[in-house]
């Protein structure tokens, strides 16, 4: 009886941890074939930075997994070219970025993350 105890209890936290793991972080993809599911929600994504612009530590990044890209604004420092990053934020639509958005040549009204922190890998 004890045994079957500790074999129900492992059977209980490994579907635990795999729901827990299912929750976690999305692919780029996800994001971007449903982005009103995401909008104005918390979303965490992790890729490769391929393309990176700055200012006063404010700017931009193309992030990129392997499943798409999209553009991650932020306003407080943005990660170099080729760094490995998770980055937590928010999803907006039809957004409008001015200058800085013809400067890196951002689709108007298109998907973005609006970074919330990020950690380099």
């Amino acid at each position: 009886m004890a045994n079957l105890n500790r074999y129900l209890a492992l059977a209980v936290l490994l579907s635990a941890v795999t729901a827990s793991a299912a929750c976690g972080g999305k692919t780029i993809q996800n994001v971007l074939a449903d982005p009103g599911h995401y909008r104005d929600r918390d979303v965490t994504i992790s890729g490769n930075v391929i393309d990176s612009y700055s200012v006063a530590g404010q700017g931009a990044y193309h992030l990129e997994d392997r499943t798409g890209r999209i553009w991650v604004i932020s306003t407080h420092g943005v990660p170099r070219k080729g760094a490995e990053v998770k980055t937590t934020g928010t999803i907006k639509e039809g957004f409008n970025l001015g200058a800085l958005g013809n400067l890196i040549k951002l689709p108007s009204g298109g998907v973005i993350l609006m970074e919330r922190e990020h950690k380099v890998r």
